[in-house]
């Protein structure tokens, strides 16, 4: 049975910081690339950050400088380090797990990151 269980979310003022952290368990954590998606009330999940199995990294824009995806494969455990966290970053974040060749793809339950202005 795959599990993504995302953890880290909470309520922090403008400014300031979070780490997500996502724990994989029943697949193969090193061949799958690895993403964060996010949801706000009323609006589309968007891609928040991806990492591949080789390390790559790739950022939505109003993001990047801010946030710093990382993986640890020893630990199946993808992270997101969150730094000046913005009112608009505020929505559920999920932990995403895809692997294109066969063909799969996994979602954690989410985590509610809510900032404060």
């Amino acid at each position: 049975q795959v599990q993504l269980v995302e953890s880290g979310g909470g309520l922090v003022q403008a400014g300031r910081s979070l780490r997500l952290s996502c724990a994989a368990s029943g697949i193969l954590f090193s061949i799958y690339r690895m993403g964060w998606y996010r949801q706000a009330p009323g609006k589309q999940r968007e891609l928040v950050a991806t990492i591949a199995t080789d390390g790559r990294t790739n950022y939505r824009d109003s993001v990047k400088g801010r946030f710093t995806i990382s993986r640890d494969n020893a630990k199946n455990t993808v992270y997101l380090q969150m730094n000046s966290l913005k009112p608009e970053d505020t929505a559920v974040y999920y932990c995403n797990a895809g692997h294109t060749v066969i063909m799969t793809n996994y979602w954690g339950q989410g985590t509610q990151v809510t900032v404060s202005s």
